[in-house]
Parts: structure tokens; C-alpha cells; sequence
């Protein structure tokens, strides 16, 4: 028996490639495997070729598999563009009407499948996705039993007799299958589970849960890939707490109405990818201006503008640390994790009070959008903060006002909600004085700039660096952030098969930059490695601006719209070394 298998499905967008991934990687979450999925999909709507990867294992796993155990294809398009990834002795389950055909060199079996047929016999081609779904089940010889109930919540708002005809599908698709390859493949049979169900879901969604769990009450968004699944999350959820969604006529309109939100007191939030953030900028600016909370999400895709608007990139990060015109401060968080996306969305809303700040939560498309296993959320684990927001104030004198930007000692001033008694102050985006009204004086303006910018002197978020460091001394250093971390932990266990000492950082904490928690790592390193998904190379240069060692790091770069494979990282890292 095997600990992990890996599992394709590829044809035409909107053909059931997606339903029939869910499908399939729900009943395996039923059963306790740990998944992590890739999903590569084209910027049309419809049509165009897309594939969904799930690697199913025994242990947790972060990062797509090298190989392919099992590729389900509805078209020859999936098996020309899937087939080279293959291990030896892999196996296509195609669609018979095709006449499909492997391309010379791959050593695989082929199981042709009338998936097609079989479902327009039970009435509809639609049904095609359950013919490949039990058909590939069958091959893993897991409980037909738990997939049927997968198939039941599926379908089960059509009714009963939907339901009963998809099941038939699985049936004769599992049934076919198995008189072709007689029986259930020994090769592919998997360790059992351990039975304990995960939560199963995509960075954005973990993203929406931690806004409800974190007070949000309204999110203002735009629709963009890949961020929209955080709207349409909350969509869902937001008014059975009191909230709501407003889908506005860009991000413009988005970001402002979140930081009027915000002043007025209600915790709220936008999220959008690169060309969304590009608009929000002078936005942006007005928030740190004024001292107002404000949360954006950007989930980064290819670009420039349009880009690649649907596959995975980090280039974002130049423009959230340097975007805003003018200097104001601002924090920007890369969560590395469903868990992180989770617990640093309630994070940011604090950071956000608490700094009087905007916070800039930095996904990636694969963590976004890739769908994958986690352990049981803890609610409690990250309380909520609201900084120095006042609601008892002292009496004013006959036209004094509320010192709402007062000079202080540790540069954060008081806050109160518009129409609390005695909090009467004057806001503006222009340069003001500690009650808001405009002032150009010189002394003010550096005042005033000294106070907000040094507001976030010796910020450390939790887990600003995360570290797996087991040799005082490295022969190689890795860094990365996002979604890269489980990749290069894997590529790290073969250069340890190899005889290199190899330690890793994943930095969070992106902006302001914590340099004094990453240069002992390069001190103790032989040499740096930076891994991200740019072509520039941005995460390398603010190392080398804030923690120096500029001599050591080299950077190794994918910007082609997938994400780094552990094969690649361990052969890149090794020619470096």
C-alpha cells in the first residue's frame, strides 16, 4: 500500500472538471486523507483547456506532487498537455468517444471509458463527470459507499431522483473500469486514513472566515480573479451576523466606501488582486493620511495589466510597499497558510485598530484559489483588539475639539466614532494639525509625519519569521513566502538525502521589513537562496535593503504562471550551491 497518490482530471472548462474535483476530493476528506490541490484553469469563461490536481496523502502535504499516480481525461487536449507528468506504470482513464491515444514515450496504461455514452444512456452527457469520478474511485478500491454519500450532498437539492441516476453513473463508470483492468489496481490501493475529517477549503474562503470570526461586518468589493470567492463567501455569510455585502462599481468606489466604513466605526474590509490595488492607491494614501483602520486583501495573479489574470505570481509586493504616493505607514502580511490566511485576517483588523494603519493582507493565487486540508480552526487563538478607540470622553471647553491626532508617545492617538459626545474634530487629507484642522505649518508637518511614521517602530506581527532552522551553521539558507513553504520543504529533504545543510525561512511580515529577526539566519548561512514567483526578484531586494548579506543571496525565479515543483527547487538550489 502507498501513503500518497496523485490525481488529474483535465478537459474543457465548464464541461465538469471542477464539480467532478469536488466531488471526488470531498469523499476522500470524508474518509481523513490530507489534500492539497492545483488548479489550473483558463481566463475564459468557457472552454479552454483546465485541469484540477489533487495530491491525496496520509500526512499533511503543501505543495503539488511532482508526478501523477492517475490522469481522468474528457478530451486528447488533457492527455497531450498531462500525459509527460506520468510516473511509470501511471494510468489515463480517457473517454472512449475520443479515441484517445498516449502520446509516444509515456510508459502508462490506458483505460478507454465510454463516459459520454454511459451518461446519455442514463439521459443526459451531463452526467459524464460521475461516470470518470467512479471510475477512477474504483481503481483506488476505496468505499463506494462514502462517495455515493459525496454524490448525495451534491445533488441532493434536485431531489431524490437526480440523485439516485448520478449514482447509477458512478456505478457503471466504477463497473467498466474495473472489467478493464480486473479489479481494483493493488499499485494504487492507499494506506488507510485516520478517519478524522479536516476542514477542506480554499485560502479565500479561510480568508472570509476569519473576517466574520474577526467582527467584520461589511466587506465592499469589485469582482476579480482570483479574489472574488472572498466576496461570494461573505455574500453567504455576512447577514446571518448582522452584515452585509456591497458590490461596488469598481475599486475605487470599493476602498472608500471601506474606509468611511471603518471611520465610522464598523470593522470593514476590501479585497482585490493587482489592477484593483493599483487603483486604491491614492485611497490608500488618504487612510494613512487620516489614521483611519482600513484591511485590503490582494490576491496576486500574472501581471502586468491583465496579465495572466488567472495563474500564480507574487510581483505584487513593489507595489503594496511602495505604491502610495507621499510616505505613510502601513503594514503589509503574507500568510503562508490556510491556517495563516485564517488567524491573520483577524490579525489585520486588530493591527489595523491598533496601528491606526491600513494592513495589507499579500496572498498568492495558489494559496487563494488552491483548494487543501487543514486541522480544526481555534477561535479563541487570536482575540479581538481595538486599540485606543475611546467611547467615554471628557468634557470640552466652548470650542475646544477632541485632540483626534494628539501627539503621543507612542505615535497612536485616540479614536472615537463620529457623533460620540465631546469627540468633535475636523478630518481632512490634507496636512493637520492634533484636531484635524489644516495646518501648513512647518514645525506641524514634521511633527506630524514624525508621529505616524514611527508608529510601527519595532513592529513584530506573531510569526513575522518563521523558521525550521536545525543546523547552527547552513550550507544553504531558503527563503521564500506564500505558498512556497511546503515546496521548499520538500525540495530541503532531498538536499539533505544529498549531504547539504539546509535551514528555511518563510517571512510574514513583509512590510515594515523585520530585518532583526532575518539577519542572524544569513550570518549562520554559506550561502542564500530567495525563491518567489517574479521575474525581478522583489522579496530578494528588500533582504538585501534592510538585512544586507547582499553577497551571499542569489535568487531563483518562475514566472510563468505556475508555481515552483519540488524537482525544480531542488535542482535549481543545487546548482547554486
Amino acid at each position: 500500500m502507498i501513503s500518497q497518490l496523485s490525481w488529474k482530471i483535465g478537459g474543457q472548462q465548464g464541461e465538469g472538471v471542477e464539480s467532478t474535483d469536488r466531488i471526488f476530493s470531498t469523499a476522500l476528506n470524508r474518509l481523513g486523507y490530507y489534500l492539497y490541490g492545483y488548479r489550473h484553469f483558463s481566463s475564459r469563461i468557457k472552454g479552454g483547456h483546465t485541469n484540477n490536481k489533487i495530491r491525496i496523502s496520509t500526512t499533511p502535504k503543501l505543495a503539488i506532487s511532482d508526478d501523477l499516480d492517475i490522469l481522468v481525461a474528457f478530451d486528447q487536449e488533457s492527455i497531450d498537455l498531462n500525459a509527460h507528468e506520468l510516473r511509470t506504470g501511471g494510468v489515463v482513464v480517457a473517454d472512449a468517444k475520443f479515441n484517445p491515444v498516449l502520446p509516444d514515450g509515456i510508459n502508462a496504461r490506458l483505460f478507454p471509458v465510454p463516459i459520454t455514452s454511459i451518461a446519455e444512456e442514463l439521459g443526459t452527457s451531463l452526467m459524464k463527470n460521475m461516470v470518470a469520478s467512479g471510475a477512477s474511485w474504483a481503481l483506488l478500491g476505496l468505499p463506494i459507499d462514502v462517495f455515493n454519500k459525496a454524490v448525495e450532498e451534491e445533488f441532493g437539492r434536485k431531489g431524490p431522483a437526480i440523485v439516485e441516476k448520478n449514482i447509477e453513473a458512478v456505478k457503471r463508470g466504477a463497473d467498466f473500469v474495473l472489467e478493464l483492468a480486473g479489479g481494483p489496481l493493488e499499485e494504487f490501493q492507499l494506506e488507510p486514513a485516520d478517519g478524522k475529517q479536516k476542514l477542506f477549503m480554499i485560502g479565500n474562503e479561510a480568508i472570509g472566515l476569519g473576517a466574520l470570526a474577526g467582527g467584520c461586518r461589511l466587506m465592499s468589493a469589485y469582482p476579480i480573479t482570483p479574489a472574488s470567492e472572498i466576496m461570494e463567501y461573505l455574500i453567504k455569510k455576512l447577514p446571518k451576523f448582522g452584515g452585509t455585502v456591497v458590490q461596488t462599481e469598481d475599486e475605487i468606489a470599493a476602498v472608500t466606501m471601506a474606509i468611511g466604513a471603518n471611520y465610522a466605526g464598523v470593522r470593514t474590509m476590501t479585497a482585490s488582486a493587482g489592477p484593483g490595488l493599483s487603483l486604491m492607491m491614492e485611497a490608500i494614501g488618504l487612510a494613512g493620511m487620516t489614521e483611519t483602520p482600513l484591511v485590503i486583501v490582494d490576491t496576486q495573479r500574472g501581471g502586468p495589466s491583465t496579465g495572466l489574470p488567472t495563474k500564480q505570481e507574487q510581483s505584487d509586493l513593489n507595489a503594496m510597499v511602495y505604491g502610495t504616493h507621499g510616505e505613510i505607514p502601513k503594514i503589509v502580511i503574507a500568510p503562508a497558510s490556510l491556517e495563516d490566511c485564517f488567524y491573520d485576517t483577524i490579525e489585520s483588523f486588530n493591527l489595523s485598530e491598533e496601528y491606526q494603519v491600513p494592513v495589507i493582507l499579500m496572498t498568492d493565487l495558489q494559496l487563494s484559489l488552491g483548494k487543501q486540508s487543514c486541522e480544526q480552526l481555534d477561535l479563541n487563538k487570536v482575540p479581538i483588539s481595538r486599540g485606543k478607540l475611546v467611547r467615554e470622553l471628557p468634557e470640552l471647553q466652548p470650542n475646544e475639539l477632541f485632540k483626534r491626532y494628539e501627539l503621543t508617545e507612542d505615535g497612536v492617538s485616540p479614536r472615537v466614532i463620529p457623533g460620540d459626545k465631546f469627540g468633535l474634530h475636523h478630518v481632512t487629507g490634507v496636512e493637520h494639525d492634533e484636531t484635524g484642522r489644516p495646518s501648513e505649518s512647518a514645525v506641524n508637518r514634521k511633527n506630524m509625519m514624525d508621529k505616524r511614521l514611527n508608529k510601527l517602530n519595532g513592529l513584530h506581527i506573531r510569526d513575522a519569521v518563521r523558521a525550521d532552522a536545525p543546523h547552527a551553521e547552513a550550507d544553504l539558507l531558503i527563503i521564500g513566502m506564500g505558498s512556497t513553504g511546503g515546496t521548499i520543504d520538500e525540495a530541503r529533504v532531498r538536499m539533505e538525502a544529498d549531504g547539504l545543510k539546509t535551514n528555511h525561512l518563510t517571512i510574514r511580515q513583509i512590510h515594515p521589513f523585520p530585518a532583526d529577526l532575518v539577519e542572524p539566519y544569513l550570518s549562520a548561512a554559506s550561502k542564500v537562496v530567495v525563491l518567489e514567483n517574479n521575474a525581478t526578484g522583489q522579496l530578494a531586494d528588500q533582504v538585501k535593503l534592510h538585512a544586507g548579506h547582499a553577497d551571499k543571496i542569489k535568487s531563483v525565479l518562475k514566472y510563468d504562471g505556475n508555481p515552483f515543483l519540488p524537482s525544480e527547487v531542488h535542482k535549481a538550489c543545487k546548482e547554486l550551491v
